[in-house]
């Protein structure tokens, strides 16, 4: 694809998952590519695979070691790594901080770092990996819900004012994706995102997909369109409607 092709890449949380699906395609497509993740082997390992630069350690102070190693300029940034953190309100503050610090704060973090090179030259490319948690929300996962939803409403404010400007902004929003983040939803993820759970290599193709039709939502599962369409028409209806799967979880925990 001409829009990517050449271009420097840094994908966050890219040891697995999403995110690894994500650098394949960024490298299949012609990129040279960052792969960062927590863990350094399998950092390593995608990096091999696709001819890509590992850069391991959190997400949130990767850009330096990353625009090094591209070269010094950093063209496109996935914003991917993420935590999956359930629980109620009662949570407690460690899970809720680790929430908004990876989910929300690595992202405008990022945006703190790039922003003044890209709106200088007047391109660059921003892509956050939400979850349809971000429009909608997820049974049993208040701090996962709660932060996704910050992390949507964060890259639309990116793109509704720097746009004019250059910048880029794609919000993927899937449901249920086959990895291991999925693994460790539980009773809800097998209630709510098990039967309609797609590939991570689909998540890639539907960002590529968007990117291609300049699109900032990226919806892997075209039906959460629907589901967001009901819930800003009839918010009572859809809250009753989430009410009653959240008693049906209930009755099977």
């Amino acid at each position: 694809m001409e829009a990517v092709q050449g271009t420097g890449v840094v994908v966050t949380g890219a040891g697995g998952g999403i995110g690894a699906a994500l650098a394949r395609r960024f490298a299949a497509e012609g990129a040279r590519v960052v792969v960062n993740d927590l863990d350094a082997g399998k950092a390593e390992a995608v990096a091999e695979e696709i001819g890509g630069i590992a850069v391991a350690g959190d997400a949130s102070a990767v850009l330096d070691r990353a625009r090094d190693a591209l070269g010094g300029t950093v063209d496109v940034y996935c914003a991917n790594a993420g935590v999956a953190s359930g629980g109620s309100e009662d949570a407690g503050e460690p899970v809720w901080e680790l929430a908004w610090d990876v989910n929300v704060m690595a992202h405008v973090r990022a945006a703190q770092a790039l922003l003044p090179d890209w709106l200088e030259r007047g391109s660059g490319r921003f892509v956050s990996t939400v979850s349809a948690a971000g429009l909608l929300t997820m049974i049993g996962a208040a701090p996962y819900s709660v932060t996704k939803h910050g992390a949507y409403a964060f890259a639309e404010w990116l793109s509704l004012t720097y746009r004019h400007r250059g910048l880029k902004v794609h919000a993927i929003c899937p449901q249920g994706v086959r990895t291991d983040m999925l693994a460790g939803t539980g009773s809800a993820g097998d209630l709510v995102l098990v039967p309609t759970a797609i590939a991570p290599e689909d998540v890639a193709d539907a960002l590529f997909k968007g990117i291609e039709e300049d699109r900032f939502l990226i919806l892997p599962h075209p039906e959460v369109a629907e589901y967001y369409r009901a819930r800003a028409a009839d918010p009572e209806r859809w809250l009753g409607n989430m009410n009653h799967l959240q008693q049906k979880w209930e009755s099977l925990r």
